[in-house]
């Protein structure tokens, strides 16, 4: 059996081509290093990686083996949040506050957050270069649930979601799930597989078979710039 590949070292003043994914293990580590500018990570996302760390760490760069994603036809509403979206007592925005969405997406995690201050800067860039976009969900002038994300032509790849009130963060998944395939997404990835996007309905693919529909995604030109977001 052959060794297990290690991840290369990014030169941190480099926007180098990233390792093909295929060739590492299912933990997907393939590279360390470098820095968090905007053509490394669109380059990343555009490859089939993102950057995943702690604070005080070098970034690290993983693709894993299976992926997850969501599509419209397996999104599983629940009978309790069906319920919340016909009372529609929230109202939706779209890109209005995306710093604010990605710092609440941070906090009240209790093991921890790898949205450190060096990831808000580089993705608050991103969103500033139209590269990264934000859903809001408010009640009131209260924003209670949002969720972000990186778009790379037609891939989507969400990255956290919170909420203040009850089903609020599953309000602004569903609000993303339909929104996008709506726009004409094709390819809305989550990353892992947890219980939880279980339970919504994610589903999940090889990374072989991920890469393949990426390489088809990233080429398509959808503008997301006046998405109107429903349910």
């Amino acid at each position: 059996m052959a060794e297990p590949r290690l991840p290369v070292f990014l030169d941190a003043d480099h926007d180098g081509a990233f390792p093909n994914p295929e060739l590492y293990d299912s933990e997907g580590l393939v590279a360390v290093g470098g820095s968090l500018t905007r053509n490394r990570l669109v380059a990343a996302y555009s490859s089939g990686i993102f950057p995943w760390f702690d604070e005080g760490y070098v970034p690290m760069w993983w693709s894993p083996d299976p992926r997850a994603y969501f599509d419209p036809d397996h999104l599983h509403i629940s009978r309790s949040l069906a319920k919340t979206l016909r009372k529609n007592e929230f109202r939706l925005s779209w890109n209005t506050c995306f710093e604010r969405v990605m710092r609440a997406c941070g906090q009240q995690r209790s093991g921890g957050t790898w949205i450190i201050p060096e990831m808000l800067e580089a993705y608050v860039d991103l969103h500033r270069s139209g590269f990264a976009h934000s859903l809001e969900v408010w009640v009131g002038t209260e924003l209670v649930g949002g969720t972000y994300g990186v778009q790379v032509g037609g891939l989507f790849a969400a990255e956290s979601k919170f909420h203040r009130r009850a089903d609020m963060s599953k309000v602004a998944l569903v609000a993303l799930v339909r929104s996008l395939f709506h726009s004409g997404m094709q390819l809305l990835d989550v990353q892992f597989a947890t219980e939880h996007l279980r339970a919504l309905g994610a589903q999940v693919l090889s990374r072989r078979e991920y890469l393949h529909r990426l390489g088809v995604a990233r080429n398509v030109t959808i503008d997301l710039t006046g998405l109107v977001p429903a349910v």
